[in-house]
């Protein structure tokens, strides 16, 4: 991906906060992690990371964030953010 900017929505920069994920964790999953094609002709991208802490009084060994994004004018730009605990 290169030089491949990427910039969050308003929207995706609450979602990921009040779902447990940093914005260094979304453009790592962009940057780093495997991508998907997903509805609508986003592109969905996803990475693992180790959490190791509490989340919704359940406490988690790792997470996974997906980022759903459009590419527009050479950077991506974020669309929303889902996080999962296992």
């Amino acid at each position: 991906m290169g030089g491949t900017s990427v910039v969050l929505h308003p929207h995706a920069k609450e979602r990921a906060a009040e779902r447990g994920a940093t914005v260094d964790e979304v453009v790592a999953a962009i940057t780093q992690g495997e991508s998907f094609p997903a509805r609508l002709g986003r592109t969905g991208f996803r990475r693992n990371f180790p959490f190791g802490g509490l989340w919704g009084g359940q406490r988690y060994a790792n997470k996974q964030v997906e980022a759903y994004a459009v590419e527009e004018s050479g950077r991506w730009i974020v669309i929303t953010v889902l996080v999962k605990f296992f």
